[in-house]
């Protein structure tokens, strides 16, 4: 080899991973939701119009207490920050900022978007939010429900059945023998139902998927067969009353926070209580330690001396009780009666909330927050009288399932173990 021999240097073309395409597709989307502030919310409205927003409730301490802003030059910030947003990801710099990003970006979009909604007129704020917070506890119990699940390795589809027949269940005991009965036959109904799934799942190994789609379809029909045969001609055991809110001294007056969070019927409080108890149970206890060793490698665990279908039956029946309590709520505090698929839904949407907070309590709260947030948009949207169709604003609860799962979770890893039927050696 000579001295001056040229050298050939190759050109290595690096190609984006998958993070990185998936920050690009988000980029553009929030330059392009940018654009559609600017132009629709922006420059769709008259320079002088102004919003309103209550920031407090009729009959509160602070009942004047409210927001104004001009609708017109909140649009123009929301689509510059977007703007700014969107670059930001596109840059590709700071790839795992890109869902703290578009949660910011959708956030701003949303209220953008409510500014839209009330131009030259009133919205109630902190009602439409506490609507949020009452509508999330059926979700966010059906993601804990499936989170107790699946934290074994078992997969629970049927917690649309769970809910509904515990509703059903819950109604007409409540409405023979007192609201209190009527919460605790819903548990057990759902703690029933349940044990049916862990028979079915862990003792003879059906198929986790088809064994919840078969809960789900026997629990439709027969919720369906006995309202029109027993409710519909015996009306007086389909009124079951309803548990009061309960509003907590002095923490109930804190404007705006205090109608949120401090003015609710029990059902809100358990449900923030159980996400908090849960988290530490799972990563604080020997249980939660059990609990996801057999989720992830049941082997290893049965090598260890623990009992792994002792452990999955009783997770999955606690899955069962928590989903019965959620079943209760629906009828008991929310709409205190029962009609034909009354859940219209609710169980799928918990699942995707779990999914969405990452097989995680406190992740499972903050999704179910999100849909809860997107069922009270609708009816409020609503009230307001959008020109945007019924149809659409029925849909959004689902369509915000859709975006959540597909769009913003990203990359979600599930129990290592989950659906797969463990046979002992």
């Amino acid at each position: 080899m000579t001295a001056n021999a040229p050298t050939v240097t190759a050109e290595v073309k690096t190609r984006a991973t998958p993070e990185e395409r998936r920050a690009t597709a988000i980029g553009v989307i929030l330059v392009l939701l940018g654009a559609f502030v600017f132009w629709i919310f922006g420059l769709g409205v008259e320079s002088g119009a102004r919003s309103n927003f209550n920031l407090s409730l009729p009959g509160e301490r602070f009942e004047n207490l409210r927001w104004e802003v001009s609708s017109q030059w909140l649009a123009f910030i929301v689509a510059a920050t977007l703007a700014f947003l969107g670059g930001f990801v596109l840059r590709r710099s700071q790839v795992k900022r890109t869902n703290l990003a578009l949660a910011i970006g959708l956030s701003l979009f949303v209220l953008a978007f409510l500014t839209w909604a009330a131009a030259d007129g009133s919205f109630s704020l902190v009602g439409m939010l506490r609507s949020s917070v009452l509508l999330s506890v059926p979700v966010t119990l059906g993601a804990l429900s499936g989170l107790m699940c699946e934290r074994v390795a078992v997969i629970n589809i049927a917690i649309e059945g769970q809910l509904l027949t515990a509703a059903f269940v819950g109604t007409i005991m409540g409405s023979a023998w007192g609201i209190w009965a009527g919460l605790i036959g819903a548990m057990l109904t759902g703690a029933l139902l349940g044990a049916v799934l862990a028979v079915l799942a862990i003792r003879y190994r059906i198929d986790q998927i088809i064994a919840g789609v078969v809960i789900n379809i026997f629990a439709l029909g027969l919720t369906s067969f006995l309202a029109r045969r027993v409710l519909s001609e015996a009306q007086e055991l389909n009124s079951p009353g309803r548990f009061p809110s309960i509003k907590i001294p002095v923490l109930g007056d804190i404007p705006v926070v205090g109608s949120l969070l401090f003015n609710h019927n029990m059902f809100v409080y358990v449900t923030f209580l159980l996400v908090i108890a849960l988290h530490f149970g799972l990563f604080y206890t020997r249980w939660g330690l059990r609990s996801r060793s057999v989720g992830e490698h049941p082997k290893a665990a049965d090598t260890v001396g623990i009992d792994v279908y002792r452990i999955r039956y009783r997770n999955v029946i606690y899955g069962g009780l928590i989903a019965g309590f959620g079943g209760a709520f629906l009828t008991l505090a929310q709409v205190s009666r029962f009609e034909e698929n009354l859940t219209a839904g609710i169980g799928f949407i918990g699942l995707a909330a779990m999914i969405f907070g990452r097989w995680m309590p406190l992740g499972a709260l903050g999704a179910g927050l999100v849909f809860g947030f997107a069922r009270a948009l609708q009816q409020k949207l609503g009230i307001l009288g959008t020109p945007i169709p019924s149809e659409f604003l029925s849909m959004t609860p689902y369509i915000v399932t859709i975006i959540v799962v597909a769009g913003v979770v990203g990359r979600a890893r599930p129990p290592a173990a989950d659906g797969q039927p463990y046979i002992k050696d």
